[in-house]
């Protein structure tokens, strides 16, 4: 019985200290959620606005003037970017995004896959680990996996602008980002867009094709030259913040729910163990009351 005690004392202190580490990582992913959490608030709508302008643009340029990231051309080099994050402890948050990805491999890329020309740029360290244990014969390229620890704007654009000059080199012919779209604390979508070529507005259910309202100065071409790559970089910011935000978002969700887990875990205990001590207590005045029956009859 004093063993049995031991035991629950040990586990009780085991999960008191598991306890106060959670409570402090949550702490702290709540305190980097709120930053987080502002910037891709202040970046969405911008980007997202600029990427339906890029798009509109686009659309009308057929037979005056294009874009090399616009064109479409026949699919045979595939890049997938997996955005997840550099640390774990955050629930189903960096699975979620790397099976996104890997649906895309099996169901809409398995060709390129057999064929080895399916490359994958990998953004945090999670999805790597993911993806190098299931699909060993992707091209890898692992140049920009800790971008978590460097998120300026600097960092972030040599990734896009990577996958700008591979696209415009015939080096893929399509890429795709799956990433971590973050909502709020506790909710978090991993999403999966067309990065490039740049996809054109739908024509309208009556045929009639959208048309941008633009004036362009000086001129159309110079003006796509800049104003495309800087919206492309851009929108791939909002990428990464987006998962950078999601994983303190689901990290802090998932420390809240370990603390109360822990809670309960710890009225469990408690009640064994005062159960036990109970048990041992009995058990020693029946000893002590047989005894001095015992020695009364002898």
């Amino acid at each position: 019985m004093a063993a049995n005690l031991k035991e629950v004392r040990e586990r009780i202190s085991t999960v008191n200290n598991t306890q106060q580490i959670t409570k402090a990582m949550k702490m702290v992913s709540a305190a980097k959620l709120r930053r987080a959490q502002q910037a891709i608030q202040q970046m969405r709508p911008y980007a997202n606005k600029l990427n339906e302008m890029l798009r509109n643009i686009l659309s009308n340029l057929e037979g005056e003037s294009s874009s090399a990231f616009a064109q479409e051309r026949p699919v045979e080099k595939v890049c997938i970017v997996v955005v997840t994050s550099n640390r774990g402890l955050c629930g189903a948050f960096n699975n979620n995004v790397s099976k996104a990805a890997a649906q895309l491999v099996e169901e809409k890329y398995s060709e390129q896959y057999n064929s080895g020309n399916l490359h994958m740029v990998n953004v945090g360290k999670k999805g790597y680990e993911y993806f190098k244990k299931r699909y060993p014969d992707i091209n890898y390229h692992t140049d920009h996996i800790a971008l978590f620890d460097d998120l300026n704007f600097d960092s972030i654009s040599k990734v896009s602008q990577a996958l700008m000059d591979g696209f415009q080199e015939g080096e893929f012919d399509k890429v795709e980002v799956a990433y971590g779209q973050f909502k709020n604390a506790a909710v978090q979508y991993a999403t999966v867009v067309q990065f490039l070529p740049v996809e054109k507005l739908e024509v309208e259910e009556t045929g009639n094709q959208m048309k941008a309202d633009y004036i362009f100065e000086p001129s159309m071409e110079g003006l796509l030259e800049h104003l495309v790559p800087s919206i492309l970089q851009t929108q791939f910011q909002k990428f990464v913040l987006d998962t950078h935000a999601s994983e303190h978002g689901a990290r802090m969700t998932a420390m809240d729910s370990a603390t109360e887990n822990a809670n309960e875990l710890l009225k469990e205990l408690k009640i064994s163990y005062n159960k036990a001590r109970q048990e041992a207590i009995t058990k020693e005045i029946l000893e002590i009351v047989g005894g001095a029956a015992a020695l009364e009859n002898g």
